[in-house]
């Protein structure tokens, strides 16, 4: 939870930042950010494929293997992040320009996305080396080495957008240069501490055996594929939301990195619900796994309403913080006290899932997610937004209901226990 909760602090800083060069500037970074979001959802399943296999080896006592899994992780970021952060590069004019027409808006979208996706390879590694701390119970690690890497990228990004430290003066684009060496530099350090710690677990020790490549891949694949319909989703709703208008865009990016910070801390729980229901599973305690599903769902639950309230009591007094144009704080009120209460909703089914995703069962996250997401949310979306005219608070409302739905099925799928039998 601290490691997903100071990500989504780190958000909400460069978000304030930004917003102080104004609504154009915001909502440029805005589209850069979601379509980074999109590339990085191409890799990120490599942190859950590396936690669930890492988790199973040490619930099957296999601990001198355990590393295994880190290693296909770290080969897979070089051979397939590499290329895709180079053929992205190139695309860039064109990925901006089918959410965006506002040339200043543009603008500032391409070249924040061309910072950003140089360190696309870091990133990868970044997730490999989450999967496996998180995945041998040692959080702890990977909270340390991503809060130093936030600490640098507020300093590096601050200095680079305002001019700051001796630094060149770079405007918007700076928070995306200073983001990018930020992930560098967590690269660099999670191997120093991997060198030293891992060793005998057999990090680099060989190249990665069949099996293991092939437990990895069967359950990264599926879910940065989940992942990567979910970013288009998030992109495509960002492009409906561009056609009401560039203060709503602006809002819009706003309400998401606030509702980042709500979700990424459910996520963390999530992300350690993955790990004890595949050790369960691995010491062959299937009813211990499917009670560690619904302990850290109501824990989740606890935790969201107490950081959820603020949304709800004080939603100007937030927005202010971000949204300096009183009109542009109208617009936002309802859409985040809706995210408040919409967050306390889906804290079942993002636990759920990550839950899921421990026991194997990827393939079926992924098609639920999916079919949710892009046959019902965005259609609707789509229909009350631009073409009925109802705005940002209609869209947020469906939000609402989409969450309720998703909870729903995921709880259904827990109860019915089918995923027990699934062996990784």
């Amino acid at each position: 939870m601290g490691g997903m909760l100071s990500q989504s602090l780190l958000n909400l800083v460069d978000a304030a930042m930004v917003g102080s060069l104004g609504a154009t500037a915001l909502a440029g970074v805005g589209v850069g950010a979601y379509l980074n979001f999109v590339a990085v959802s191409m890799i990120i399943g490599l942190s859950s494929g590396v936690q669930s296999v890492v988790a199973r080896r040490i619930g099957q006592g296999r601990q001198s293997m355990c590393a295994q899994p880190l290693n296909v992780g770290l080969l897979a970021a070089l051979l397939f992040a590499l290329p895709l952060s180079g053929l992205f590069y190139l695309l860039s004019p064109w990925l901006v320009e089918l959410i965006s027409s506002d040339p200043e808006v543009t603008k500032v979208a391409i070249s924040y996305f061309d910072a950003r996706i140089t360190a696309l390879f870091a990133v990868a590694m970044n997730f490999s080396f989450r999967g496996y701390w998180n995945g041998i119970h040692r959080p702890g690690t990977y909270l340390k080495v991503v809060l130093l890497m936030h600490a640098a990228n507020v300093v590096i990004s601050y200095g680079l957008i305002f001019g700051a430290f001796g630094l060149p003066r770079m405007g918007a684009v700076g928070a995306g240069w200073g983001t990018s060496i930020a992930m560098v530099l967590g690269s660099l350090l999670y191997f120093k501490i991997s060198w030293r710690d891992a060793r005998p677990n057999g990090f680099l020790s060989a190249l990665p055996d069949r099996n293991t490549f092939r437990s990895v891949s069967n359950l990264a694949i599926p879910n940065s594929l989940q992942q990567l319909l979910f970013a288009l989703g998030i992109t495509v709703l960002f492009s409906i939301i561009g056609q009401i208008g560039t203060e709503e865009l602006a809002v819009a990016h706003v309400l998401i990195n606030l509702a980042l910070f709500l979700i990424l801390p459910a996520v963390g729980l999530g992300m350690a619900a993955t790990t004890l229901v595949s050790k369960s599973l691995g010491s062959d305690k299937p009813e211990e796994a499917y009670r560690w599903g619904w302990d850290v769902v109501k824990f989740a639950v606890v935790a969201l309403l107490v950081m959820g309230s603020p949304f709800w009591l004080f939603p100007d007094a937030i927005l202010s913080i971000f949204l300096y144009n009183e009109s542009a704080r109208e617009l936002g009120i309802l859409p985040l006290q809706l995210t408040a209460a919409s967050m306390v909703i889906d804290a079942t089914a993002i636990v759920l899932t990550q839950a899921l995703l421990g026991a194997g069962a990827n393939r079926m996250v992924m098609r639920i997610t999916v079919s949710l997401q892009w046959l019902l949310f965005l259609p609707a979306a789509w229909l009350l937004g631009p073409v009925l005219g109802y705005g940002l608070a209609a869209i947020w409302g469906l939000q609402l209901l989409h969450r309720c739905l998703s909870s729903l099925l995921f709880s259904s799928i827990w109860r019915k226990k089918q995923w027990i039998n699934i062996r990784i």
